[in-house]
């Protein structure tokens, strides 16, 4: 493998810290935030591409339902930015992925993010981790702009996109129908099985407890 393509929740991030940290905090600060910068140009872009006239209640409607829209994904990343910019989030990181990213660049590993979070909202997990400034080890950051992450087709354009073979990229996920659509793609694949996230083994593909275990795998 010359390329790693990671997923995030599940895989290098806790579940709980989307669902409990990221989430809540977006929803509560919604209306703050749109009265706010609802005008600006950047937000502006992203109500247009929101249906209806109500706007604000069809944001909650996504976000009630965990909706994979890329207008609320955007909203939700802007949103964040704040809070982290304000100190009142840090990304949240499993204790074995910093080193392991690190150890992967240092040998000369492609490395980029496929999530169904926002671009942005990527961006500002890595680099206001927990564990520093992890943006500068990844190549890409890939979001719903590529495609659903259990459609074939998306895999398909990150590795047009990445100008990469899709045989020497690693895709790593918690969920196996994201892993079936990457292998029908063409890439390789390893499921994180993490207990405290409650992950089930698929049986269908490569396993890892953590990422140590993907780099034994790497060495191999």
């Amino acid at each position: 493998m010359t390329h790693v393509l990671t997923d995030i929740e599940g895989t290098t991030t806790a579940i709980a810290f989307v669902h409990r940290s990221l989430f809540p905090y977006a929803a509560s600060a919604l209306e703050g935030f749109l009265a706010r910068h609802g005008e600006e140009a950047e937000v502006a872009a992203v109500l247009a591409e929101v249906p209806g006239e109500d706007k604000l209640a069809q944001l909650r409607a996504w976000m009630a339902a965990d909706a994979k829209v890329t207008p609320l994904k955007a909203l939700q990343g802007l949103i964040w930015r704040e809070g982290y910019k304000a100190g009142e989030l840090k990304g949240h990181l499993w204790p074995d992925v910093p080193g392991a990213l690190r150890d992967w660049k240092e040998r000369g590993l492609h490395l980029a993010i496929y999530s169904s979070g926002s671009e942005e909202a990527q961006r500002l997990l890595v680099r206001h981790s927990e564990a520093g400034d992890l943006e500068p080890l990844f190549e890409g950051f890939f979001d719903t702009r590529m495609g659903m992450k259990r459609e074939a087709a998306s895999y398909a354009n990150i590795a047009r996109a990445w100008g990469a073979d899709p045989a020497r990229i690693l895709f790593l996920s918690d969920i196996a129908e994201e892993l079936d659509a990457a292998r029908q793609a063409g890439l390789a694949t390893c499921q994180l099985v993490r207990p405290e996230d409650g992950t089930k083994p698929s049986g269908r593909h490569p396993e890892a407890a953590d990422f140590l275990d993907v780099t034994t795998r790497l060495s191999a």
